[in-house]
């Protein structure tokens, strides 16, 4: 049994509405985990004393020095991305911003991972002892970036299926 075409367009609405519903959660997933990241790194301070070699060495840290969420078109019913153009530029950039992110989060790791131990080779201790809430700050942070990176992949993706079936 087949439908007449006017129930045809509103079945192929709702499946476009239920697509851009998808890329606005994944975005505002990937913008709320960034958020949530750069907050937590913005508030990770902690002053501290560390003793190397019998000499006390005050510690403080702080690390306050340090278009394509479209919520509107989606409340007002128009296409978030119009044309196959817009569709490969998003996922472009969705794919440069994914690489950028997972360097920033490697990166990171590796320093807390020796803050967090300390450098064997030299007498530097591990600093994570003296400043342990701003190292926990810090790894919160490194895992919403990670957070961040996986709602931006899974963005990508969605991406690529919304291509491949236009």
């Amino acid at each position: 049994m087949r439908r007449n075409g006017e129930e045809e367009e509103v079945v192929e609405k709702r499946r476009r509405r239920g697509r851009e519903v998808v890329q606005v959660a994944l975005r505002g997933g990937c913008l709320a985990a960034s958020a949530s990241a750069m907050a937590v790194m913005l508030t990770a301070t902690e002053e501290g004393v560390a003793d190397i070699y019998g000499f006390k060495l005050t510690l403080s840290s702080n690390w306050s020095f340090s278009p394509s969420y479209h919520v509107y078109r989606l409340i007002t019913g128009s296409p978030i991305t119009p044309s196959r153009f817009q569709a490969w530029l998003s996922f472009t950039s969705d794919q440069l911003f994914c690489c950028l992110m997972m360097s920033a989060g490697s990166a990171g790791c590796g320093v807390t991972n020796l803050n967090k131990t300390g450098i064997r080779h030299t007498p530097l201790p591990d600093f994570c002892k003296t400043l342990s809430s701003f190292c926990n700050h810090v790894a919160l942070s490194i895992l919403l970036v990670f957070l961040s990176f996986i709602f931006l992949a899974s963005s990508s993706l969605f991406n690529v299926l919304v291509l491949s079936t236009t």
